[in-house]
């Protein structure tokens, strides 16, 4: 499993011989200028909410490559709406497509389009494939929901938002790493706009401080579990 982080919450997974695409926010984001959205091609684009950060390249992308949109309920039916493939899922729902299992869980934050209308319940994926496991939390406040977790799986990895101000911050996510009995991190949802920028080396170096990992990817590089 290759994870590929593009800014802000966008992620890439390649597992096996197909392409995931995690919350596509890239043209709209200045410090992912140097991606080419014409050359990502994913047969799923996975969905965590409705906010424009993290929805505004689904319809370029998804009419270039022909993509699955996986989302909650009413995201997946504004977007088959509008033509598109998708599969509806909610919370505490799983499915197994071709690259695994995929579950659909709890998430705190709000949840709605750029024009106002309703995009449904924020929430998070669990993704398990080739033998590994990934939490993806999405925008989330910490919530003890996330003790949940390591109840039914072992995680390989977390990736967990830790901009503060509108998601947990870093010590928030030094607790949910805890929750999820999980210390290796991958940071995001951080340094987009100024409400959200954050100190590297002092996130790190907390992180240190509690015998866990934090990653702090650059815009296109990658790590492999």
């Amino acid at each position: 499993m290759k994870i590929t982080f593009y800014g802000h919450a966008t992620l890439g997974i390649q597992i096996k011989d197909l392409f995931i695409l995690v919350d596509p926010f890239i043209t709209g984001n200045p410090k992912a200028k140097h991606i080419d959205i014409s050359s990502l091609n994913p047969d799923f684009i996975l969905l965590t909410h409705a906010h424009q950060d993290h929805i505004l390249d689904v319809e370029a992308i998804a009419k270039s490559s022909g993509a699955t949109i996986v989302s909650n309920y009413e995201i997946v039916t504004h977007y088959q709406n509008l033509g598109f493939e998708g599969h509806p899922m909610n919370h505490g729902g799983s499915w197994d497509f071709e690259f695994g299992n995929l579950k659909y869980v709890n998430a705190i934050h709000t949840s709605s389009f750029p024009d106002g209308k309703y995009g449904g319940q924020p929430g998070g994926f669990i993704i398990e494939g080739e033998h590994k496991t990934i939490y993806i939390a999405g925008d989330t406040a910490l919530t003890m929901d996330m003790k949940l977790i390591p109840m039914q799986t072992t995680l390989d990895l977390a990736i967990l938002p830790i901009g503060d101000n509108f998601t947990m911050g870093v010590e928030d996510a030094i607790i949910a790493s805890d929750f999820i009995e999980c210390d290796k991190v991958l940071g995001y949802h951080y340094d987009t706009f100024g409400y959200i920028e954050i100190d590297h080396e002092d996130a790190k170096r907390k992180f240190f401080d509690k015998d866990k990992d934090l990653m702090l990817l650059e815009i296109g590089d990658s790590v492999e579990l």
